[in-house]
C-alpha cells in the first residue's frame, strides 16, 4: 500500500496529458457526464387543460412534474373552490418513471466523479500510471464497466422519454374520469416541450461512443495489450 507521503513524493504535474488522446478524451466524458446530468436532473414541466364544468366555463387546470418523474404524484389543481359542485376528484398524471430516470442520472454523477479522480492520476501521477500495471487495468475495466451502462441506462432512458411524452400528452383525457362526469368537458392545451430531455438521450449516446474509445485508448496509450502477455506468459 502507499502512504499520504509516498503519493506526495511521486507528485509531478503534468498537464501536457491533456492534449494527449488519454487525457483528452477523459475531459469530454467529464463534459458530456455534467451535460447529461444537468439536461435530465434539472428538468421542470407542466401539463395544462382547459376545463368546462358546473358553474365554471374554460377554466385552466395544471398539474407540474420535474425530475424523477414520478408523475403520478402530478395532481391537477381543482376548477374552482366548489370542485365543480363535487364532481372533480383529485386527478394525476398516470406512471411512475423514476427507477429509469434516476439510474441515468445516478451514472451521469459518478462518471464525473471518476473522471475527476481519473484526471488527477493522469496529470499528477502520469509516470506511475505508466508503470503499475493496476492502474491501467483498472481504468480497462471501469472504461468496459461505463460504456456497457451507459448503452443500457441511455437505450432506457430513451424508451422511458418516449412513455413520459405519451403519459403527459393529449391522450390522457379520456382517462380522466373527471372529465367524464355530466355537463363537464376537458380539452388538452399543452405540455412543456421536452426538447432538453432529448438533449440529454444525445448526451447519453457520447457517453457510449466517448467510454468505447476511451478502452482502446487505455488499451493501447498504456501498452495495456503487453502486459496482459506478460501476464498471461507467466501463468
Amino acid at each position: 500500500g502507499w502512504s499520504l507521503l509516498g503519493w506526495l513524493a511521486c507528485l509531478s504535474m503534468d498537464f501536457s496529458v491533456l492534449l494527449e488522446p488519454l487525457g483528452f478524451v477523459k475531459v469530454f466524458e467529464w463534459i458530456f457526464a455534467i451535460f447529461a446530468f444537468a439536461t435530465c436532473g434539472s428538468f421542470h414541466g407542466e401539463v395544462t387543460l382547459l376545463v368546462s364544468c358546473e358553474g365554471v366555463i374554460n377554466k385552466t387546470v395544471t398539474a407540474a412534474f420535474t425530475y424523477p418523474f414520478r408523475l403520478n404524484t402530478a395532481e391537477f389543481s381543482a376548477p374552482d373552490p366548489k370542485s365543480c359542485a363535487g364532481t372533480w376528484t383529485d386527478v394525476h398524471l398516470m406512471g411512475d418513471f423514476s427507477s429509469s430516470a434516476q439510474f441515468f442520472v445516478t451514472l451521469a454523477a459518478l462518471s464525473f466523479l471518476y473522471c475527476i479522480a481519473a484526471l488527477v492520476v493522469y496529470i499528477g501521477y502520469n509516470q506511475v500510471y505508466q508503470q503499475n500495471s493496476k492502474l491501467p487495468l483498472t481504468d480497462f475495466s471501469v472504461s468496459v464497466l461505463a460504456a456497457f451502462l451507459w448503452l443500457v441506462s441511455t437505450l432506457v432512458w430513451a424508451k422511458t422519454l418516449a412513455d413520459i411524452k405519451k403519459s403527459t400528452g393529449a391522450d390522457i383525457i379520456p382517462g380522466i374520469e373527471a372529465c367524464k362526469a355530466p355537463g363537464t368537458t376537458c380539452h388538452f392545451v399543452s405540455v412543456t416541450k421536452m426538447g432538453i430531455l432529448n438533449v440529454s438521450v444525445v448526451f447519453g449516446f457520447l457517453n457510449v461512443a466517448s467510454w468505447g474509445g476511451n478502452i482502446w485508448l487505455v488499451y493501447e496509450d498504456t501498452k495495456l495489450h503487453n502486459q496482459w502477455n506478460r501476464i498471461s506468459e507467466s501463468t
